[in-house]
C-alpha cells in the first residue's frame, strides 16, 4: 500500500471571536435571504462568474478525493429546447399518473406543474452527473466512494456560491432524467443527479409563501 504523501494546512486563517462570530452572522442572515426561483430573466450572466462558482464547487470534500462529479453547463438554445421538451414529457407521466397522490399534494404549495418555462428562460442550465466509477483510458472501471454525500455536498457549495453571487436558482430534477445523458452526450458512467437552472429572477418574480423550520426543531445540541 502506498504510503501518503502530506503538507502543511495550507492558506488556513483565523480570526478572533468577534470577527467569527460577526462573520457566521452575517452569512447566517445571508444565506436566509436564499429562496428557490421558478421565474427567470433571460438577461445574461458574464461565464466568469459561472465559472468561479463551479471552482467554489469543486472544493468540497470527496469520498477518497475521488471528485465523482462532472458538470455540463447549457447555454445553447436548442439545447435549452430539447432538455424542456424531454423534462416536460415525463413531467406530464409524473403528473398524470406515475406520481403517487400523497407526492403530488406534497408539491401544491410550491405551485408546481408539467410546464417548465425556466428551462429555456434562465441563462444557465448547470446539469450535474454523479459518478458511480471512473473509466482508465486502458478501459479499467475503477470505483468511486460516497458519491451521492460528496456530490451532494458540491451542489450546496454551488448553491451558495451562485446565491452569494447575487443570483438565484432551482434545483430542479425530472422525475426521470436518463434523458439527458443521450441529449448532452454523457458516457454510461455518468448519472444525472439534478439540473440547477441559474440566472437573475424575473421581474415579476414570486416565490411561496413558505416557513423555514427553526433551529429548535432541526438540531439538537448534546
Amino acid at each position: 500500500m502506498a504510503s501518503a504523501k502530506m503538507v502543511p494546512l495550507p492558506d488556513y486563517r483565523e480570526y478572533s471571536l468577534e470577527e467569527m462570530k460577526q462573520r457566521a452572522a452575517a452569512f447566517c442572515v445571508d444565506m436566509q435571504r436564499r429562496r428557490t426561483v421558478r421565474h427567470f430573466s433571460d438577461r445574461p450572466v458574464p461565464r466568469q462568474i459561472i465559472e468561479d462558482c463551479l471552482g467554489a464547487a469543486t472544493a468540497a470534500p470527496s469520498g477518497a478525493n475521488r471528485q465523482p462529479w462532472h458538470f455540463v453547463v447549457v447555454t445553447d438554445p436548442a439545447v435549452k429546447r430539447r432538455i424542456r421538451e424531454a423534462a416536460e414529457e415525463e413531467e406530464r407521466k409524473f403528473y398524470s399518473a406515475q406520481g403517487s397522490q400523497e407526492w403530488v399534494e406534497a408539491l401544491a404549495p410550491l405551485g408546481t406543474d408539467a410546464h417548465k418555462p425556466f428551462l429555456e428562460t434562465a441563462p444557465y442550465l448547470i446539469v450535474i452527473f454523479a459518478k458511480p466509477y471512473d473509466v482508465l483510458p486502458t478501459g479499467q472501471k475503477t470505483q468511486n466512494y460516497y458519491v451521492l454525500q460528496s456530490v451532494g455536498i458540491a451542489t450546496g457549495i454551488l448553491i451558495t456560491a451562485v446565491h452569494h453571487a447575487g443570483l438565484v436558482s432551482l434545483t430542479y430534477t425530472p422525475s426521470q432524467m436518463s434523458f439527458l445523458n443521450g441529449i448532452l452526450g454523457r458516457p454510461a458512467n455518468e448519472r444525472p443527479f439534478l439540473i440547477h437552472v441559474v440566472g437573475y429572477p424575473a421581474v415579476d418574480a414570486v416565490v411561496p409563501d413558505l416557513r423555514r423550520k427553526s433551529l429548535q426543531e432541526i438540531a439538537t445540541f448534546l
